[in-house]
This record gives structure tokens, sequence and C-alpha cells, in this order.
């Protein structure tokens, strides 16, 4: 599927797109093009360059069905989307955020950063009989200003049922926040459906772009809600008028840019999702999935060589495959695969396979026949 636009060294397994995705050929292509015009022409057609910057911003709504590409900001990564809202809100001692107890560090560490203003941050466990959407409404109360959740746990591959967890915020008035990095490009999102406040995810995973560019969507009925932290002449309404003493900021998500625009990281990604559009978020996530089931009934088959993390059910797992080996440690295993060039991941304790749309079985089957000792 699209072979043509992967060009990965034959000798190479490549299943660690929950960390950084290779680029397809026509990001590369894009790359290439933009550094060369910059080196013969620099920004004499800096217009173009604007416009598409509109089509990033543009396919980023469709991707995520955002109502409007105004609520779509372009930020530098995941974590400094998470602080735009972390310290854009105003905290009162007593509050508190719910989070679960298997996010990424991105995700904790900010809200805990808040202990300095009198905030709790409550991480629920996900790893009992309690349905996990349950384990982290649970811990609810009237003083809990947001819930702030992976849509998809980068360590154990566990999904969420992003609904359920948004119509409860909504009906306790309650903000939404999803670090949808391990969803985005590998299974659909749609923000009005699940009612998220706010969504931020980087470009370098599941939509084979560039680090340095980001996602950052911001509900426009609580865009006023967030106070700006950082100021620069990117985020006011009229930012060409730069002899304008005057100024406000942008009715849109661009109040969140202070400064210059990440052109090259821009033109890469808009060039990635090009090819997530053409293809179709159905049709991937129908893929990636069942790459995901491949390696899950292997390894229920296995039971007894290998443990799997992730859970089993269909509708609890996305990209995202982990499992711990039962007759060698995780870290030897993790260092022969890597000495045969699958490129994997040590996570939760185990192993982390994470193939995307167009890893074939054949190469899943490589991977399988090396974990023999």
């Amino acid at each position: 599927m699209s072979g043509a636009e992967f060009i990965l060294d034959e000798s190479i397994i490549y299943l660690n797109h929950a960390a950084v995705s290779p680029w397809p050929r026509r990001t590369a292509a894009a790359v290439k093009s933009f550094a060369e015009e910059n080196a013969s022409i620099g920004a004499r057609n800096y217009g173009a360059w604007i416009e598409t910057e509109h089509a990033l911003r543009a396919r980023l709504c469709r991707l995520i069905n955002a109502a409007s590409s105004n609520e779509i900001a372009l930020l530098k990564n995941t974590s400094e989307a998470l602080s735009v809202v972390a310290y854009g809100l105003t905290w009162l001692p007593g509050d508190n955020v719910v989070i679960s107890d298997q996010e990424f560090p991105s995700n904790r560490i900010v809200w805990e950063s808040l202990a300095k203003f009198g905030v709790e941050t409550r991480a629920a466990g996900l790893a009992g009989d309690t349905p996990p959407e349950d384990a982290i409404l649970s811990c609810i109360d009237q003083h809990t200003r947001v819930v702030s959740v992976s849509s998809v746990q980068y360590a154990t591959g566990l999904r969420l049922d992003l609904e359920k967890i948004g119509d409860a915020c909504q009906q306790r008035d309650i903000l939404f926040c999803v670090d949808a990095i391990q969803s985005l490009g590998a299974v659909g999102i749609d923000v009005q459906s699940c009612r998220a406040d706010f969504v931020m995810a980087d470009g370098h995973k599941w939509m084979m772009g560039p680090e340095g560019v980001a996602l950052f969507y911001c509900r426009a009925g609580v865009m006023e809600r967030l106070d700006l932290q950082q100021y620069g002449w990117h985020m006011v309404e009229d930012h060409g008028d730069y002899d304008n003493p005057a100024w406000r900021l942008a009715a849109s998500a661009r109040r969140f840019e202070c400064g210059s625009p990440n052109m090259t990281g821009i033109h890469a990604l808009n060039a990635s999702l090009s090819l997530i559009h053409e293809i179709g978020m159905p049709v991937i996530e129908k893929r990636v999935t069942e790459n995901s089931r491949y390696l899950i009934d292997h390894f229920s088959a296995r039971d007894d060589e290998f443990q799997l993390i992730t859970p089993r059910e269909e509708q609890r797992h996305a990209g995202i495959v982990t499992f711990r080996p039962r007759q060698e440690s995780t870290e030897a295993l993790h260092e022969r695969l890597r000495n045969a060039n699958v490129i994997c991941a040590t996570r939760g304790g185990g192993i982390r396979f994470s193939p995307h749309f167009h890893t074939a079985h054949e190469q899943l089957d490589r991977a399988l026949e090396l974990l023999q000792p």
C-alpha cells in the first residue's frame, strides 16, 4: 500500500512509529525543495509559504474534524501545548486535575508543577478490573477543573473511549484535554464527537512528519479562558502591520503562536498529511488495527513465552502492541532485536512494537521469528 512512498532500507524492520516515524518520500522531497528554494532565491516567494501554512491548518482541521481552522495553532510540540493550557488557566488552591497513572511525562509533569498554586494532580489507576474511563471519572469531584488524558497510552497501548469521558466532563463543566500524539495519523479522532476542549499532538509519530511542529486545537468557546504567558509579533490580529503601535490579540488560535513559524516543519508536515488524506483515515485505521491484531493474536497464542501488556479487546488498542518475554530479560531481547535491525522500543517494562499502515505482514513475521532465543 503506497509502497512507492516509503524507501526504508530493506535491512530494517521499522516498528517504532510510536516514537519517531520515517518520512514518506514526498515529505523528504518537500523539505529538499524548500531548502533549495531558500538557498537559491531566499524568501522571494514568502507568500507561497504562507499558503502552505494555511493548507496545513486546513488539513489538521479536517483530520480532527474541528469546526474551523481558526481553532488550530501550530506550536513546537505537545509539551508546549500542554503548558499553554496549564499556565493559561487561573487556578485556586484546592483545585485538582485528573490524569491517569499511565501518562507520558509530558501529560504528568506539567500538571504536577501546578502544586505551587495549591493544585492537586490525581492519577487514576487504569490497571484494575474497572473500565479505565470509570476509573478516571471516579477521581472527579466538585474541585476538578481539568481532565487530561492520552487518547492512546504510550507504553501499554491502551485506547480510551474519549466520547464517554468528554460527555461526563461537559455535564460537569470540566475542561477536557486530550494528548492525541499516539492516535493522530493512526486512528480517527473527532474533537466534536468527544467534546474535547484542547487537543495536542506532535507531527513526528503517526502523522509521519518532522519533530518541531505540532497541532494545538483549542475550541473557540474556551479560547478566551486561556491567559497568555508569551507575546510576540505573530500572535496579534494585524500581524503584518509592523509600524502600528496599537495591537490586539488574534481572534483565532494564532494567538498562541508568539513568533515566526517553523516553515521547514510546516512544509514537511503538510506533505505528510497530504498522503494521509489521499489514502483516507478509515483505510489507514483499518490497516493499523489489522497489524496490531496480527501481533496480538501471535502473542496470545504464545502465552507461555510472552506476556501481552497491550489489551486484547478490539476497542482497547490502536497501533501499539507491547509485550514482555517470560524466558529472558526485556533488555536482552531488545538488544538482540536492535542488533538484527528491528527498530522498536522498551516501554512500560516490555518491548513496544508500533507498525504503521504501510508495514507489511512479511516484515512483522521477520520480526516475530527473531524473538526465538
